[in-house]
This record gives structure tokens, sequence and C-alpha cells, in this order.
């Protein structure tokens, strides 16, 4: 009996029928697609996208180079080299370099930082041209910082709501 209940799902394509089927259900409903460039959907504030340096009020670069960040990333993207500063002795980094092609976007290095420097934006819209350009050095990460630092306070205060 199932040979021949198989044999008759066979000659009339009954697996393609249920799929037509589906297909005529959902042809006339609403249509949810985004159309991405020129529609947006709403990001949470705890996206992880490219990398930033911060800053404090006063413009001094928030980073004591406790190498924290370098530590804990799983894919050693993260290089930091420190010296001393001059006037006052305080730790700061000399290098500050993040490789974009390795790191997988964890936010291990944002959540290890004690004193909230490096951060993960919203931004995911960028690319390169070559490797070179994926290379995030000191001065990129302080001036992608210091452009999106309104983002970033307010992102900081809301994820502090719901600590």
């Amino acid at each position: 009996m199932k040979a021949i209940v198989n044999y008759v799902e066979r000659l009339f394509l009954w697996e393609l029928l249920k799929g037509m089927n589906i297909t005529g259900r959902y042809l006339f409903d609403r249509k949810i697609t985004v159309q991405y460039p020129d529609e947006k959907t709403p990001m949470s504030h705890r996206f992880r996208g490219r990398h930033a340096l911060r800053r404090y009020a006063n413009g001094e670069e928030r980073c004591i180079a406790c190498k924290l960040c370098e530590a804990v990333c799983p894919a050693l993207a993260i290089t930091i080299e420190a010296a001393p500063r001059e006037n006052d002795k305080t730790r700061r980094t000399t290098r500050y370099d993040i490789d974009l092609s390795k790191c997988i976007f964890c936010g291990y290095c944002e959540e290890s930082c004690p004193v909230d420097s490096i951060v993960e934006t919203r931004v995911f819209e960028y690319h390169a041209e070559d490797r070179e350009g994926l290379l995030m050095t000191k001065a990129k990460l302080l001036a992608f910082g210091d452009e999106l630092e309104q983002q970033l306070a307010t992102d900081r205060a809301l994820d502090a709501r719901y600590r």
C-alpha cells in the first residue's frame, strides 16, 4: 500500500504542489523586506561595530596602557606599546593598533577596559581596498572616537541603566 501511495505522490508531483501552495499563500501578503540603503532597521545601543578610542572631557585620552584588552583578545588583533609621559610620568600608549582583518568583534576588549577607553560603535558600514586600510592606528581610533563621542556617551548612559 505504501508503494502505491509513494508512486501516486511522485506521479502527481505532490511535493511540488505543496510548495506552490505555500508560495501562493504568501504571494499577496505584505512584504517585510527592508530596502537597505534607503531604509535602515533599528539598531541596539549594544551593537558591536567599528572600534574607537575615547577621551575625557578635558581632551586627554582615557587609555592608561594597562594592556588588558590586548591580553583578553582571542584573535590577537590588538597591539599596544606603552611609555611613561614626560610631564607627569603616568603610563600612556605610544602605539595602539587593531587589525580589523583579525578582529572577531567579540567585545571582550570593551568589557575588560577599566576606564571605558576602547569601545565598539554602531558603525558597520566601512570597507578597505587593501589590508592596510583595515589596520586601525591610535590616531585613527582617537579621531573616530572624537567624531562619535556624543553617540558613545549616550550609548554608555543607556547601558548603565541596565546594569
